[in-house]
C-alpha cells in the first residue's frame, strides 16, 4: 500500500485545495450562527402585496446549476488525466484494444477482413472468426473468408467510435465523466429526496444530491475510467441512468394513477422505463456480468412501489396519503424494447467475431490459451488460464478455483476498492454507513443492495483484475451508488451537528432544514466545501500514489505515437511496431497513406511487405530502460531485399495463436541461452488425457512450391510428431522422439526435420503438432519434458509476383 506525504504536483494541488476548502468552510459554518440569530432575509418587494410564497423554483435551479458546474469539473479533471498520467493516449493492453476495436466500428466493421500473412495481424486480444467452426478432420479454414475482431464485447466501443467518426476519440471519456455526474445528481435525487418544503419558504435545495455530484467529479478512480478507454466508465453511467429511470418510471406512473390521469403509450412513464431499458440493455453489450448485478438489483426498486399503500420513503410529517400501485405492464414491455438496440448490437458482434452466436472472449481463449476450459464464469478445476494470467494462478488457484479461491479473490478486489469510492481507505466507512442509512428507507434500500450484488456478480470470476490507478475495476460500475451513499452518510453527521448548533444558537427548528432559506445558499457552500476536502485529502496523501504508479509502469507513455511518426518524416509506407499495445494503437483496418503492423523478425515482415506492394517500411521500436523510467521511441528504416532470399525462416512464436487446440495449448515462451532460433519457442502443453494436438497455419501464398523443414525442441522425455496438413489432408508426418540427455547448461535439445515439398495448388497449409506421449499413455506430460516448434525453415516458395 502507498501512501504518506505528497509527491508529485497533483498531490499537491489537492491538499492545497483541502486545506482551502476546510478553512473556507469553516469560516462560512461560523458566519451561519451569527446571521441565524439576525433573523430571516426580509421579504422581496412585491411578495408581500402578492400574498404569494416565494417561487419553489429558486433552490431547485440552484441545485441544478451547481450539478451542472460539477459536471464540468469532472469532464476537465478527466482530460487533465488523459495529460498528465496517461500522458496523450491508453496505456494498458485493454485500453488499447478497446481503441482498436471502436476504429474498426467506426470504418464499419464489427469483424474485418484477415488478409496473409495472418501473423502480421492476429495477437493479443485478437480472435479468428472461424477459430470455432474449424475440425481438425474438416476442410482447412484457409478456405473460407478469415477475418479477425477484437474479443470484448462491442457497447463500449460503439460509443468511442463516435469519438473516432468526430476525430477526437479521446473526448469521449470526458463526455461521460460530465454525464456520470448529472446521472449521479439524478440518481441521488431519486431515491434520497429531500423532505417537503417548510410552508412559505422556497423549496430545499437538494443537498445529498448535489454532494453525491461532487464526490463523482472528485473521485481519482473515475477520472481514470473516463480517462483512459476501458468501459467502466459507460459501464457505470448505464447502471446508474437505469436505476434512476426504473424509479422515475414508478413514481410518474403510480402519480398518474392517484390522479386517475390517463397516460398514453409515449407518457413520462413509459418513456422513462424505456430509457431504462435502453441503458440496461447496453450494459449487457458493455459489461455482461454488471447486467447481471443490476437485473438483481431492479426488483429491489420495484417492490417498494408496487406495495399497496406503501410509502417508498417512509411515513414523515406533510407526507402525501398513500397511492396506488402502478400497473407494470407498460413499463416492463417499454424496459424490453428499450433493451434491444444494445442486445442486438451484442448479438451482432459475437456473430461477427465468432463466426456464431458464442461468446468471442470463449472462443478467443479456446484457442490461445490453456488448459481448456481455463476461461470461463465459474468454478471448479482447470479454470485459469496460464499464459494470460499465469504468475496469478499459479499462485492463487493451485487447487482450482473454489469457494476458497473465490473468497481470496473477492477479498483482494474489496481491499483495493476501498480507495476507489473516495480516494483513501477510511472514508469507505462513508459508503457502509451509508447503506445502512439507506437499507432503513424502502426506497433507498435498492442502493444499499447493488454493491452486494456488483460483488456476487463477479465473484465466479477467477481473475481479481486490480491494478494501480485502475482500482477494483470491476466493482467501478456501481461507484456512483457508492457517491450517493457516501453523501446519505455526510449529510447525515452534517444534519446531526447542524441539530446540535441550532440547539445552542436558536429554537431548534424543523427537521429537514439545516438552516433558515435566507442561510440555504451559505449552508450549501459550506457543506460542498467541507465534502470535497474528504476526497482531496485522500487523493493526496493515498490515491495519488496509484494514479502516479500506473503513470510511470511500462515506459511511461503510450507504446505507438503518430505524432512520432510524422516527426520522423513518415508520410506512406508501413510500420512496424513490436508490442500489442502499439499494434492495438497504430492498426487501423482500413489505412490509408501509413500502415501499422506487428514486427515479428522473420520470413513474415517480408512476406507482409510484398502482400502491400513493397512500400518504404520502418520499424517503431519502444525502448523500455532496463532499470525502468521513461521510454525511448525511434523510427528506423526496415530494408528489405528486392529478390526473395533463397532461404527463409519463419519463428513458431511467430505462429501464436494457432488454429486450433484439442487436449493440449500452445504458448510462446522465452528459452533464451538455449538452442532455441532468437531464444523462443512456441512450446505444446499436454493438458489431461487422450489426444493432445494444436493446430497453427502457415503463410500459404508464399509456400507453394517450396520444401518446408521444421525445427523442433524438446526437453526430458518430451517428444511428439509433426503433421503437415495441405487443405485438410494430412501429407507428411514427422516423428521426433524423446530428447538425448542435454548437457550441462543446455536443457533445450533441438532437432531439424528433414524438408518436405508443399504442391504448388495449395491453398490451405497447416501444422499439428502433437504430445505423442500424452497421447499414447492417455497421462499428461509432467516434469520438465517439452515439446515445442522452434521454427520453420523455407527453401524456394513464391514471391508476391507469383
Amino acid at each position: 500500500m502507498r501512501a504518506g506525504l505528497p509527491r508529485d504536483p497533483a498531490q499537491w494541488i489537492a491538499l492545497a485545495l483541502a486545506v482551502a476548502a476546510v478553512l473556507a468552510g469553516a469560516w462560512l459554518l461560523r458566519r451561519s450562527p451569527a446571521a441565524a440569530r439576525a433573523g430571516p432575509a426580509p421579504p422581496r418587494p412585491g411578495a408581500a402585496r402578492s400574498g404569494r410564497a416565494p417561487a419553489p423554483r429558486s433552490g431547485a435551479a440552484l441545485g441544478a446549476a451547481i450539478a451542472a458546474a460539477l459536471s464540468v469539473v469532472a469532464a476537465l479533471l478527466s482530460a487533465a488525466y488523459v495529460a498528465v498520467y496517461l500522458r496523450g493516449g491508453p496505456r494498458i493492453i485493454d485500453a488499447t484494444s478497446y481503441w482498436l476495436e471502436a476504429r474498426a466500428m467506426a470504418a464499419g466493421y464489427l469483424a474485418w477482413p484477415l488478409d496473409e500473412p495472418a501473423a502480421s495481424v492476429l495477437g493479443r486480444f485478437l480472435v479468428r472468426s472461424d477459430a470455432a467452426g474449424d475440425t481438425m478432420a474438416g476442410p482447412s479454414g484457409a478456405n473460407r473468408a478469415a477475418e479477425v475482431a477484437v474479443l470484448f464485447p462491442p457497447g463500449y466501443p460503439a460509443l468511442l467510435a463516435l469519438g473516432f467518426l468526430a476525430g477526437a476519440p479521446l473526448a469521449v471519456g470526458p463526455a461521460l465523466a460530465a454525464a456520470l455526474a448529472i446521472a449521479t445528481y439524478d440518481l441521488a435525487a431519486r431515491f434520497a429526496p429531500e423532505g417537503p418544503a417548510p410552508s412559505g419558504s422556497a423549496a430545499p435545495i437538494r443537498f445529498v444530491p448535489l454532494v453525491a455530484a461532487l464526490f463523482s467529479a472528485l473521485c481519482a478512480a473515475l477520472r481514470y475510467h473516463t480517462a483512459d478507454t476501458m468501459s467502466h466508465g459507460l459501464a457505470a453511467l448505464c447502471f446508474t441512468v437505469a436505476l434512476a429511470s426504473a424509479r422515475r418510471a414508478l413514481d410518474e406512473a403510480r402519480a398518474a394513477a392517484s390522479t386517475g390521469a390517463a397516460t398514453g403509450p409515449l407518457g413520462p412513464a413509459v418513456r422513462a422505463a424505456a430509457l431504462a431499458g435502453l441503458a440496461a440493455g447496453w450494459l449487457a453489450a458493455t459489461r455482461p456480468p454488471s447486467a447481471l448485478a443490476l437485473a438483481a438489483t431492479l426488483p429491489f426498486v420495484i417492490l417498494p412501489a408496487i406495495a399497496p399503500g406503501s410509502a417508498a420513503a417512509g411515513p414523515r410529517e406533510g407526507d402525501p396519503p398513500p397511492r396506488p400501485s402502478p400497473r407494470l405492464a407498460r413499463l416492463a414491455a417499454a424496459m424490453a424494447i428499450g433493451a434491444l438496440p444494445g442486445l442486438a448490437l451484442l448479438a451482432a458482434h459475437q456473430r461477427a467475431a465468432t463466426g456464431a452466436f458464442a461468446s468471442s472472449q470463449a472462443a478467443y481463449y479456446a484457442v490461445s490459451d490453456g488448459p481448456p476450459g481455463c476461461f470461463r464464469y465459474g468454478f471448479g478445476a482447470g479454470v485459469g488460464c496460464l499464459g494470460e494470467h499465469g504468475d496469478f494462478v499459479r499462485h492463487n488457484l493451485a487447487e482450482g478455483y473454489g469457494f476458497l479461491a473465490a473468497a481470496g479473490t473477492t477479498l483482494r478486489r474489496l481491499k483495493l476498492h476501498l480507495v476507489d469510492a473516495l480516494n483513501a481507505e477510511p472514508l469507505a466507512l462513508l459508503v457502509l454507513a451509508g447503506a445502512v442509512i439507506a437499507w432503513r428507507r424502502p426506497r433507498s434500500r435498492a442502493l444499499a443492495i447493488a454493491p452486494l450484488l456488483q460483488i456476487a456478480a463477479y465473484a465466479p470470476f477467477y481473475f481479481d483484475g486490480n491494478y494501480p490507478g485502475g482500482g477494483a475495476r470491476f466493482f467501478a460500475d456501481v461507484l456512483p451508488v457508492e457517491h450517493v451513499l457516501a453523501a446519505m452518510a455526510a449529510l447525515a453527521l452534517a444534519e446531526r451537528a447542524a441539530t446540535a448548533a441550532r440547539a445552542e444558537h436558536g429554537p431548534a427548528r424543523r427537521r429537514g432544514a439545516l438552516l433558515p432559506t435566507a442561510l440555504l445558499p451559505t449552508a450549501l457552500l459550506a457543506a460542498a466545501l467541507l465534502a470535497a476536502a474528504l476526497p482531496l485529502a485522500g487523493f493526496a496523501f493515498r490515491a495519488g500514489f496509484e494514479h502516479a504508479a500506473l503513470r510511470d509502469r511500462e515506459g511511461g507513455l503510450p507504446m505507438f505515437d503518430p505524432a512520432a511518426v510524422a516527426r520522423a518524416g513518415v508520410s506512406r509506407g508501413l510500420v512496424f511496431v513490436d508490442t500489442d499495445h502499439g499494434f492495438n494503437l497504430g492498426f487501423d483496418p482500413a489505412p490509408e497513406d501509413v500502415a501499422v503492423l506487428r514486427y515479428r523478425g522473420d520470413a513474415i515482415d517480408r512476406m507482409a511487405w510484398e502482400a502491400r506492394g513493397r512500400p518504404p517500411a520502418y520499424r517503431y521500436r519502444f525502448a523500455i530502460p532496463d532499470g525502468g523510467g521513461l521510454a525511448s521511441v525511434s523510427i528506423t528504416p526496415l530494408v528489405f531485399d528486392a529478390e526473395p532470399p533463397g532461404e527463409a525462416r519463419i519463428e513458431g512464436e511467430s505462429l501464436w495463436p494457432p488454429r486450433d487446440q484439442r487436449g493440449a495449448f500452445a504458448l510462446p515462451e522465452h528459452a533464451g541461452g538455449t538452442c532455441a532460433s532468437g531464444g523462443r519457442v512456441l512450446a505444446v502443453h499436454a493438458a489431461g488425457r487422450g489426444e493432445a494436438v494444436v493446430r497453427v497455419g502457415l503463410p500459404a501464398p508464399w509456400l507453394r512450391g517450396a520444401r518446408i523443414s521444421p525445427r523442433v525442441a524438446l526437453s526430458g522425455d518430451g517428444a511428439g510428431e509433426v503433421r503437415l496438413l495441405v487443405d485438410g489432408v494430412q501429407r507428411h508426418v514427422w516423428r521426433v522422439g524423446p530428447a538425448a540427455p542435454s548437457p550441462p547448461g543446455a536443457p533445450l535439445a533441438c532437432a531439424e526435420l528433414p524438408p518436405h515439398p508443399i504442391p504448388e495448388d495449395a491453398v490451405g497449409i497447416e501444422l499439428a503438432l502433437a504430445r505423442e506421449d500424452a497421447a499414447a499413455t492417455g497421462e499428461a506430460v509432467q516434469g520438465e519434458a517439452l515439446f515445442a516448434l522452434d521454427a520453420l525453415s523455407v527453401v524456394g516458395g513464391n514471391s508476391v509476383d507469383r
